[in-house]
């Protein structure tokens, strides 16, 4: 007799999968009483009905912003503060439509100038680009746009006459420069500090990396002229705006300097204690990060925080040098063990690269 679909039981491996988390996310759930999989003689974990509809309910009360701790006093009837946190959604919602009815009358106020002959400032350029930037940055968001640059490109044949449009100096908002160079019928980028790699066309103005899971597509401004580009890669649209060879130069020959004298970022040493001890309490600063190092924080929380528990109290930290893409990089030593932790800053001071693995 066959087993019933309601009655397959899975391996914590295949609920993961099918549930769009990980193991160890699992062993946390498990760890904190939310879940209870069934064990088999050999004591490995089985999931059926009751486990599922149990993970379905928890990773639905994380999206709405609940803690681990929350969802436990909830899933065991001791109540927790759901209007609380309806209230902070709706509140949320409200500042978002707030948002849209004040850019919609930006913008019709700028067309109505732009059609009585008038020029627009750059002040008010300023404020339409930040009045419409409505970018959402919700996990759900995060994860579809990161499947979707993830889809494999197929490359097309594009007039190689288009490549000199592209070619050109980029800087993206947290500081980081990109260099598009042609190369007689091909085209390659470059990040400040990094090893130039060839992108290939998928449509006009638009380009895929190959070594990455990333996308270029140029836009243009008046008279079509190539006056920027957005960066699709790990979940985000990151634009950049076209500047002049100074500015990369500049990021460039100060990088490389930093590198060849060893120079720690100032304070750096306090900014990664801080970072260690806000991941150990499981309250990382998601606000001091770029939102895409936030979102990859986000996804990893739980595992670091095990991590740093294994390996206890922080017992010192030791600057070793920079990295060649200009990361500070440290020796960190704690009580059961060592780790080699890096990380980088964007323009405004917030972590835009964070690392942490085996001492070397």
């Amino acid at each position: 007799m066959t087993k019933r679909r309601e009655d397959v039981l899975l391996t914590a491996a295949e609920c993961a999968e099918r549930m769009g988390l990980t193991v160890r996310a699992l062993r946390v759930y498990e760890r904190q009483g939310l879940v209870a999989p069934r064990r088999t003689q050999k004591n490995w974990r089985l999931y059926g009905p009751a486990e599922i509809a149990r993970l379905a309910e928890i990773v639905a009360l994380k999206r709405l912003g609940l803690s681990l701790s929350g969802i436990a006093r909830l899933l065991s009837g001791q109540g927790a503060d759901l209007d609380g946190l309806l209230a902070m959604q709706q509140q949320t919602l409200q500042d978002l439509r707030e948002r849209a009815e004040r850019g919609l009358r930006l913008v019709g106020s700028l067309r109505a100038k732009i059609a009585a002959g008038a020029l627009l400032s750059t002040d008010e350029l300023l404020t339409l680009a930040k009045e419409t930037n409505m970018t959402d940055t919700s996990q759900d968001a995060i994860a579809w746009h990161r499947y979707e640059q993830a889809r494999p490109r197929t490359e097309i044949r594009l007039d190689p006459v288009l490549y000199a449009d592209y070619a050109g100096h980029y800087l993206l908002a947290d500081g980081i420069g990109l260099v598009v160079t042609r190369k007689e019928d091909r085209l390659f980028v470059r990040v400040t500090g990094q090893p130039e790699v060839e992108a290939f066309p998928y449509a006009q103005d638009a380009f895929f990396l190959k070594v990455v899971p990333a996308q270029i597509v140029f836009t243009r401004g008046a008279g079509g002229v190539v006056s920027g580009l957005v960066l699709h890669q790990n979940g985000y649209e990151q634009p950049a705006a076209r500047v002049g060879e100074e500015i990369t130069r500049n990021i460039e020959e100060a990088l490389a300097a930093r590198v060849k004298n060893g120079t720690p970022l100032p304070d750096g040493e306090a900014l990664l204690r801080s970072v260690i001890a806000e991941h150990r309490l499981g309250e990382p600063d998601y606000d001091g990060m770029t939102p895409p190092l936030a979102a990859l924080a986000r996804e990893q929380a739980g595992a670091i925080r095990d991590e740093l528990e294994r390996l206890g109290q922080l017992q010192g930290l030791s600057f070793k040098g920079v990295s060649p893409m200009g990361w500070d990089v440290y020796d960190v030593r704690f009580e059961n063990g060592g780790q080699e932790w890096g990380f980088t800053l964007a323009a405004d001071g917030r972590f835009a690269g964070l690392y942490a693995g085996p001492s070397l």
